[in-house]
């Protein structure tokens, strides 16, 4: 019988991701809508740190299961770093990823290719039920396109451009995305984490 790990999240593209990302550890890697739990947790915090450990600390608490919990956000350079922790409300609560989309290319609009430049960030949060908390995080660079390209991915990854690749986020396969993305990197962490509390 493996520990179980609550993916500390309802987004369904997130959890597919998680999945993924995580395949060979000595978890059992379950979601909130399995366990029955809802929390709903206000992202209050000043940073991605903070609100991944908020998430995280209150899923825990509330199953007393290990979770994982994450906070991630698009850091555009000139917008000053916005939308950062407010990515997924950037174009008001509820918002689709078209929305997000369409109104941050209006914030860029007349901005040249070569001030584009900006990072997705991702911050995993694993807490335990007494409260103690772990995090670890990832970032990939990239430029923002003017126009978005792509079907996979979600969010703002149709137009987040990696000039490695000359490509979008989401112009790669899942596997392709998790190999270079923040949040593969944040998960890689957070697995060596999670192997060492069971070893």
């Amino acid at each position: 019988m493996h520990p179980k790990l609550l993916l500390g999240t309802n987004n369904r593209a997130k959890v597919r991701e998680y999945r993924s990302l995580l395949p060979d550890l000595d978890y059992e890697l379950v979601t909130m809508a399995e366990q029955g739990i809802s929390v709903a947790v206000e992202e209050v915090g000043e940073s991605l740190e903070e609100n991944a450990r908020l998430k995280a600390r209150a899923v825990a608490e509330k199953s007393r299961l290990l979770t994982l919990a994450d906070d991630s956000g698009l850091e555009v350079d000139a917008l000053g770093g916005e939308p950062g922790r407010l990515s997924a409300r950037y174009a008001g609560e509820n918002a689709t990823d078209k929305e997000l989309i369409e109104y941050l290319l209006q914030r860029l609009d007349g901005v040249p290719w070569e001030n584009r430049t900006a990072r997705f960030r991702c911050v995993i949060a694993l807490a335990t039920p007494e409260g103690k908390v772990e995090l670890c995080s990832g970032e990939c660079p990239g430029l923002i396109t003017f126009e978005p390209r792509g079907e996979h991915g979600f969010g703002y990854d149709p137009i987040f451009y990696l000039p490695e690749l000359d490509k979008t986020m989401a112009e790669l396969t899942l596997e392709q995305k998790n190999k270079i993305s923040h949040r593969g990197r944040a998960a890689r962490k957070a697995a060596q984490v999670l192997r060492n509390m069971v070893s």
